[in-house]
């Protein structure tokens, strides 16, 4: 009697799955559930610190992550192999306890972002993109479930009373992680309802409750965010509906994207009233200025990863851009300077090569595999977050996971066209994106039977 069991796959397709392989799926969604850090608040801690006792709760999503590597060491190193920018990354992020103001925080914190990136490699390096969405969307449905639960059932945690009164923060600190988190899932239910046809209403259903949730955060930078991925859904709909609609999709997303670009900057002050911002992001810009100042005293090498953040010396980096800033800041507000100030040019040519390689990857994957439904939506929110957050090679973040799936996932091998849209299209039948279209001429032939090899 086999121990294995029969699960239905997108497109009518029966895939045996054995134990194991239930095992790294659960594996997998716990990993990306522990790096959401929707469990940190219920425990005290406001998301921009960690205690002692919160660093000791990540080792098991360590462990889960080398345990997914001891299952499939091979393709580990594979997606390892084939992501080396990414890993020139880690590489600089070491070679900064060199230079680091403090050499300990900043040993800890790069083994940190070590193991935090290691977690989105080995989900990329084991799953297809059907399967990869049905993990990440598995975990958000989680999320988004319990948001809905502690706002209606414990509005005391789950809706914020002393700032912005009445608006959702569901399991995390304050409403704008919530609607940038879902703003996210939104994309990501999209996705995996597009590359799961026999999940499609389920994942829809999840797809309007991460909406609702946006708009009850009431974080207006986190609704444009999903109207934007939305957008870049809707351009990889069309451009995988034929060559025309595709030449004319790209002309269309690249005049909207002038038109947006020209908006901003002739009529920024509408544009920041929109967002419910002022034209000095409340406050970023004398953090941007004060980093500058301090980052110019040291412009190749940084003052170390993870640390300026923590120095409470007085007299370091910390000190005078909180001075320059007349407040104190938990961040830099901005990836690229974030980036700049912990390790220098060097570090920051790397990222801009590997943030460049993935959206030229993610691009490509819009018109030739079922990659693109998720990349391109995911880097477009995620480069807006690049402008006002950290969220670059952030270590024990849920946004850095996600990244480092994406890229490892576009390197890899199962990327590629042969193998790709034409199935999902035609496992769709038409369904969710092509109604009554006949899409028998876009699928691949099928492979010989074994015997007539």
């Amino acid at each position: 009697m086999s121990v294995a069991t029969a699960i239905p796959q997108g497109g009518g397709r029966t895939e045996v799955r054995a134990p194991a392989e239930k095992i790294a799926f659960g594996l997998a969604v716990f990993i990306v559930l522990t790096f959401s850090q929707s469990w940190m608040t219920a425990l005290g801690s406001d998301g921009k610190s960690e205690p002692g006792f919160i660093r000791v709760l990540y080792f098991p999503a360590y462990l889960c992550a080398l345990a997914l590597v001891a299952m499939r060491p091979e393709r580990v190193l594979s997606a390892m192999v084939r992501t080396p920018l990414l890993w020139v990354l880690m590489g600089v992020v070491v070679a900064s306890v060199s230079w680091s103001i403090d050499p300990g925080m900043t040993s800890r914190r790069a083994v940190a972002v070590i193991f935090t990136t290691l977690g989105g490699v080995v989900i990329a390096s084991r799953y297809d993109w059907p399967e990869l969405m049905e993990v990440m969307a598995t975990a958000f449905g989680v999320l988004a479930v319990g948001s809905l639960f502690v706002a209606v059932a414990v509005p005391g945690f789950g809706v914020m009373h002393e700032i912005f009164p009445g608006a959702w923060r569901g399991l995390w600190a304050d409403k704008n992680a919530l609607g940038g988190y879902m703003a996210q899932g939104f994309a990501i239910f999209v996705s995996a309802a597009v590359l799961n046809p026999r999940h499609r209403l389920r994942w829809a259903g999840f797809a309007c409750l991460a909406f609702l949730l946006v708009l009850a955060s009431t974080s207006k930078t986190s609704l444009v965010a999903l109207i934007l991925g939305l957008g870049a859904i809707t351009f990889v709909a069309l451009v995988k509906r034929g060559p025309a609609m595709a030449v004319a999709a790209t002309f269309l997303a690249m005049v909207g994207a002038l038109a947006l670009a020209c908006f901003i900057v002739f009529a920024s002050d509408v544009f920041f009233a929109l967002l419910g911002k002022d034209a000095t992001l409340t406050g970023r810009t004398a953090i941007w200025a004060g980093i500058i100042r301090q980052v110019e005293t040291r412009p190749w090498t940084g003052f170390g990863y993870g640390v300026v953040w923590s120095d409470r010396s007085g007299w370091g980096p910390y000190a005078w851009i909180s001075h320059d800033a007349k407040f104190t800041a938990q961040h830099a507000h901005n990836s690229w300077l974030e980036t700049w100030l912990g390790v220098g040019y060097i570090g920051l040519a790397v990222w801009v090569l590997l943030f460049v390689e993935t959206w030229v990857k993610a691009l490509w994957a819009a018109y030739t595999n079922p990659g693109g439904w998720f990349a391109a939506p995911f880097l477009v929110i995620y480069t807006i977050s690049t402008m006002t957050e950290s969220v670059a090679f952030i270590y024990h973040d849920f946004i850095w996971v996600m990244f480092a799936i994406i890229a490892s996932r576009l390197a890899m091998p199962g990327s590629v066209a042969v193998d790709a849209t034409p199935k999902v299209e035609q496992d769709m039948g038409g369904g969710l994106l092509f109604p009554n279209r006949d899409l028998s001429r876009w699928a691949p032939e099928p492979p010989p039977h074994p015997r007539w090899r």
